[in-house]
């Protein structure tokens, strides 16, 4: 579970690398969050309020995973030695969606590269800083 926390505790840095497993234990977690609040949304009759499609648990839960998702997604690209602009690929309707996530799942770098050191030498769980 601290995988999938870890970058909401790191919620707006932008800097450094995440692992494959932080990005992907974190992106399960938004899923669940997404279905357990548009579920919220039906029980209270509230679905489709908004652009006649999602409720408003739904986006204040979409609008505070924002920034940590971005966080996340930019130092995933940053551990395998990309800037984090190669995210707005993902604007480019399915191919760069598909590109994008291609990125994301390949490894990183070994070794140290010019976002920072790898975060798989050594730590079993990066700490937040």
């Amino acid at each position: 579970m601290e995988w999938a926390t870890l970058p909401l505790k790191r919620y707006a840095e932008f800097t450094g690398r995440s692992r494959r497993k932080e990005y992907w234990m974190f992106t399960l977690l938004a899923i669940g969050i997404y279905i357990v609040a548009s579920i919220l949304d039906r029980i209270a009759g509230m679905n489709g309020m908004i652009a006649g499609r999602y409720g408003p648990i739904t986006v204040l839960v979409a609008l505070g995973l924002l920034v940590p998702s971005l966080a996340v997604s930019i130092r995933r690209l940053h551990d395998s030695d990309r800037s984090g602009w190669w995210l707005l690929l993902g604007l480019v309707p399915m191919v760069g969606e598909i590109i994008v996530l291609v990125f994301m799942v390949l490894k990183g770098t070994r070794g140290a590269n010019r976002f920072g050191a790898d975060p798989k030498a050594g730590e079993v769980l990066p700490k937040a800083a």
